[in-house]
């Protein structure tokens, strides 16, 4: 019988946070839910499968907020098996419409939110000789699209992040993944900051989308427990990443005729 892990999400009160914590409940592990808002955070708690799962409240913008939430995990578990880096926000327009009050908020929780917990809840893992680390990255960090500057820049950064994590770990017992979804059904434009433009086109690629929340939830999870590194879930995305590597211009110029076709279709 499979040991059960101590797991904690980031952004666990909805979307795909909400959806991985349901699955590592269901596995019979302990779920530390995470959010800005106590009451999304106790409602995923409520709906989990078994007991001893955490509701918690942090803003993981904030080194303060960031080093209490260790504390407390230190407290009640004495240390994280699953550390899961979900919560972000969502930003869109082209590079001469960024401010810098943008650039600093995006890099601030989409980026800086996974170096707070690297920092605070790896060592612990060195430690013990095992654990994993999953972050969010998404689509955009891989695209190279247009419209999407700060977000794309970003997430960009943590997928580079947890390269050099994984390499880091390499012999440590502490497993690293990278999650890279692009568009699906979730309520991420709900905070989303910059070009209503671009965020109107982003709900309505949501609302088209092929891949549903539960089925990327499912993938996710699925490689996550193999120890993928590279985790692709959306289900147009591998071939344009394998695309994108191995014929670059060819890439490009479907990547500039799609987006064309997008922007006179909104």
């Amino acid at each position: 019988m499979r040991k059960s892990r101590r797991v904690l999400i980031t952004g666990a009160g909805s979307g795909l946070g909400q959806a991985l914590a349901l699955r590592y409940a269901r596995a019979g592990d302990r779920v530390a839910c995470v959010d800005l808002s106590l009451e999304r955070s106790e409602a995923t708690r409520a709906s989990l499968a078994g007991s001893g799962h955490l509701a918690l409240v942090a803003n993981v913008g904030s080194d303060e907020a960031m080093e209490q939430l260790h504390e407390t995990i230190a407290r009640e578990w004495g240390g994280l098996d699953v550390l899961i880096n979900n919560a972000g926000i969502a930003s869109g327009g082209p590079m001469v419409e960024t401010t810098m009050s943008e650039w600093r908020q995006v890099l601030d929780i989409d980026l800086l939110s996974v170096v707070r917990g690297c920092r605070l809840f790896v060592p612990g893992m060195i430690a013990a000789g095992s654990g994993q680390v999953i972050s969010t990255a998404s689509f955009a960090g891989l695209a190279g699209a247009p419209g999407m500057m700060t977000y794309g820049v970003a997430k960009a950064a943590v997928v580079a992040l947890s390269e050099q994590l994984r390499a880091e770990m390499h012999g440590q017992g502490v497993r690293v993944s990278v999650i890279c979804p692009s568009f699906f059904r979730t309520n991420l434009c709900d905070t989303a900051i910059g070009s209503e433009k671009v965020k109107t086109l982003a709900v309505k690629m949501m609302d088209t989308a092929p891949d549903t929340l539960d089925g990327v939830a499912d993938k996710v999870f699925a490689a996550a427990e193999r120890g993928d590194f590279m985790i692709i879930p959306t289900v147009r995305e591998p071939m344009r990443w394998r695309l994108k590597r191995w014929f670059p211009n060819l890439y490009f110029k479907q990547l500039l005729k799609m987006i064309e076709q997008r922007t006179k279709a909104s």
